[in-house]
């Protein structure tokens, strides 16, 4: 993708502030052409000393508001059981491997007994193997069987290229037990021709869990030998499936399970997770059945020095309302990128977005020609939209040393094994501690030391969480939240599971409580029909297109480029309104179009290609109504409340924002119709007397509370694992149905995503981390980095700073410890 596009002067802002030139004095790894590695890591100088490089000069030292050294670590060796065939432990010697650690032989152990376990180990820590080593000894067993297919196994990978990265490792692992293993990936890219040997022959099938839900199980008599031999399901980087996308799997696994049972089959679940907190419950939740948890990592971990880096504000921009702009994330990623390079540190830089990658490749490319011609193609991008096969050559090259520098997003963050890396830049927290150290550990894999930089963005969590390092290192990492009894997620699994196999009363224990509540609505909508034998499906169409496992429900929209009439894409039909309404900027693999309609009755989005200097936002106006109270605790004077609630939300206009330095350009109306959700909601409400010990009088309330609103979505991601996009927010100085002032927080998904009720059951926690990020923030009156909102539909007025710290100092002095969550 090319940035030809760029407003002039955009390049400047990619400039480092400092002018005074790094020194690099000592390469990280001397090489003979480009890409020849020789040094062993003795020659390597360590993270603290790149690190110090790094910061020097008079602008960059103050830009590190803390590094933290974790120690090296010993490694734990242990035997494999002797329940593991000896061909298939000569198989893992044979790749290098002498011995397990004792993480790994502990769960081979369980899954040789017919429990489920899941390791929750760091990365890099051969989770993998633990899993690997008691499936391919089952499947070497069934080989032997006289008759019949023997034991076979499925694996789950959230994304299709972790099941082809998976499929390699097994098959290498695997090639000298012969054609004891036949891996195979079956997926939506498998040729139709492959598709019918896969099942058929194949004993470890790799796929994902839409695969499993749309092609897989409403297809279960053509898998039914397959079904009937199943033995193991794998579950890889189970920490993804949370929210409404794991309330979703959580309920395809359920429908697996039944469909086994049908085969006489009841499969062990195999899970790896990172490092989270609880993750035996969680896993739990995800399958239905008890888990095991292994959490010890006995693997062997080197040096890993940890910054945490916060951009400069620029005192000659401002944002909107006269805010103070900070200098972007992507600037400061671009900037340190170079650095590395030029010190022969072979870097990841980790960024959300696809243009962020590419832009942060092309601009450490213009740098590194400025230094020497011969450093531009030892940088490139890499992210979602790539073919496998540039993907694959990418990880080549950075594996060898060819590449010194890689800007990417999460796309390799999962799974992919990038060993032999020297430094990660990680381009505004990622969302979860899990996501975070998930993406540290691509360094050091090989068990040398290794530097790891957050540089902060412009946004209330990064600028707490850059001035209170304990949130990061003194902390677990989240637990992962999902719902699978959401009726919104349970409705259209029944209806699949019907299509696939009718109903019974046997089922309403699996399927969960909620179940028997919606059988009859799904009756009185005549999607099911109630016979002697169950309930069975009524309809034509597959039940399983239902729903997107991935979405929210209701029907996708279609986005087509209008010229060729060709289909680029969907998205969610309840993001429809904020993503793609007219004038919307869309990138599609790297490709920049722009809105010209959309169709909300034909449910597609007609865009044509352009190179725009401006990405946009989508603004709306909300307005919410309690349907029930289920649960509220008093703190003082004040109340704590989460239950059921109505939000009636429009989209309402939309911004237009320069690429580099997010300023406001303007602002367009748009017409588009209002929208409600029946979701859930954590509200608190406060008393006129703590207004007044608050010293908030009536001509500030109103931006008080709307300022600790905005706040509050912004830090709960660092309780709940979601994104700031998948909640909402509303602040009323009187508010209808509590007589009070009110602030809600509500999930941003029909029926709930468990997000809200996360809050209610950390809310102290959550809402002193909200004042203090407030309060750390250098800005006079407020700033993106504190109560702005980028998606406020009010164009964030108005917002009183001080006024939401004194509220919340109040609202806190009384606060108890909410009740914890049922586990």
């Amino acid at each position: 993708m090319a940035f030809n596009h760029l407003p002039a002067g955009a390049h400047d802002a990619f400039r480092p502030l400092s002018r005074t030139p790094v020194t690099h004095s000592v390469p990280m790894a001397n090489t003979h052409g480009p890409g020849r590695p020789t040094a062993d890591a003795d020659s390597r100088p360590t993270p603290g000393t790149v690190l110090d490089r790094l910061s020097r000069g008079p602008f960059r030292s103050a830009r590190i508001t803390h590094t933290e050294h974790l120690p090296p670590r010993e490694g734990r060796h242990a035997v494999w059981p002797d329940r593991i065939r000896t061909d298939v432990v000569a198989a893992i010697q044979s790749a290098g491997i002498g011995h397990p650690w004792e993480h790994q032989a502990a769960a081979a152990e369980h899954a040789l007994d017919g429990e489920s376990v899941v390791v929750a180990t760091g990365t890099a820590s051969g989770k993998s193997l633990a899993y690997l080593a008691p499936v391919l000894s089952a499947l070497a067993d069934g080989a032997q069987a006289p008759n019949g297919r023997g034991a076979t196994a499925l694996y789950l990978a959230p994304t299709k290229a972790l099941a082809a990265d998976q499929r390699r490792a097994v098959r290498d692992l695997a090639a000298p037990l012969g054609n004891a293993v036949r891996p195979a990936v079956y997926d939506g890219d498998t040729p139709v021709e492959e598709r019918e040997w896969v099942r058929q022959y194949a004993n470890y099938v790799l796929t994902n869990p839409d695969m499993l839900h749309r092609g897989i199980l409403p297809a279960h008599p053509r898998w039914s030998s397959f079904l009937r031999a199943l033995r193991y399901v794998v579950i890889d980087e189970c920490h993804t499936y949370r929210g409404v996308f794991g309330s979703h799997v959580a309920q395809v696994l359920r429908r697996l399970r039944r469909l086994c049972a049908r085969y006489g089959s009841e499969p062990v679940f195999l899970l790896a997770s990172a490092t989270a907190s609880a993750p035996a419950a969680a896993a739990s939740r995800l399958t239905g059945v008890p888990v095991t948890e292994i959490t010890d990592d006995a693997s062997p971990r080197g040096e890993v020095v940890f910054a945490l880096w916060e951009p400069p504000l620029l005192t000659e921009l401002r944002g909107e309302r006269g805010a103070p702009v900070r200098r972007t994330a992507t600037a400061e990623t671009a900037d340190l990128l170079t650095d590395l390079v030029v010190q022969g540190v072979r870097t990841v830089a980790f960024v959300r977005s696809r243009r962020g990658a590419e832009l942060i490749s092309v601009i450490t490319q213009e740098r590194l020609a400025e230094v020497d011609q011969s450093l531009p193609r030892r940088v490139a991008a890499y992210r979602g939209g790539y073919l496998p096969e540039e993907r694959r050559a990418l990880e080549r090259a950075l594996h060898s040393g060819e590449l010194l520098g890689l800007a990417a997003t999460t796309a390799l963050e999962l799974g992919v094994d990038v060993s032999g890396l020297d430094a990660v830049l990680i381009t505004g927290y990622p969302g979860t501690r899990a996501s975070l150290w998930q993406q540290a550990g691509r360094a050091g894999r090989s068990g040398q030391g290794a530097l790891a930089v957050l540089i902060a963005r412009d946004d209330p969590l990064d600028t707490y969480l850059v001035h209170h390092p304990e949130a990061l290192f003194r902390q677990p990492v989240e637990a992962t939240v999902l719902d699978p009894d959401n009726p919104y997620v349970l409705a259209p699994h029944l209806c699949a599971a019907a299509e696939e196999l009718p109903l019974t009363e046997a089922d309403l224990e699996l399927f969960g409580p909620a179940t028997e509540e919606l059988l009859p609505q799904l009756e009185a909508a005549k999607l099911l029909r109630r016979r002697a034998a169950g309930w069975h499906w009524t309809r034509r169409e597959r039940a399983s297109d239902l729903t997107d496992i991935r979405g929210g429900g209701g029907r996708p929209v279609q986005i087509v480029e209008a010229s060729t009439g060709r289909l680029l894409g969907t998205v969610d039909e309840s993001a429809a309104h904020t993503a793609v309404h007219e004038g919307a900027v869309h990138l599609h693999q790297g490709r920049t179009y722009l809105v010209r309609h959309l169709d909300l009755e034909g449910s597609a989005a007609l865009v044509e290609a352009a190179d725009p200097p401006f990405s946009t936002t989508a603004r709306d106006t909300t307005s919410i109504s309690i349907l029930e109270t289920e649960t509220e605790i008093p703190w003082g004077s004040a109340r704590l409340c989460f239950g059921s609630v109505e939000v009636t939300n429009q989209v309402v206009s939309y911004l237009r924002r320069k690429l580099i330095t997010g300023e406001v350009l303007g602002e367009a109306k748009l017409d588009l119709p209002p929208r409600t959700l029946r979701t859930r909601a954590v509200w608190w409400t406060v008393t006129e007397d703590q207004l007044d010990e608050a010293r908030i009088n009536p001509e500030i309330l109103g931006g008080a509370l709307h300022a600790a609103e905005h706040a509050s979505i912004g830090m709960l991601p660092l309780f709940a694992t979601c994104d700031r996009w998948d909640i909402g927010g509303v602040s009323v100085p009187l508010h209808p149905d509590t007589l009070l002032p009110t602030v809600f927080v509500y999930d941003g998904h029909p029926g709930g995503a468990g997000f809200a009720e996360r809050a209610f059951h950390t809310a102290r926690a959550w809402l002193t981390a909200t004042r203090d990020a407030i309060a750390a923030c250098e800005c006079e009156a407020g700033c993106p980095s504190c109560i702005q909102s980028p998606k406020c539909g009010n164009g964030n007025d108005p917002l009183h700073k001080r006024g939401a710290i004194r509220l919340l100092t109040r609202l806190l002095s009384e606060s108890p410890q909410p009740p914890s969550p049922a586990t």
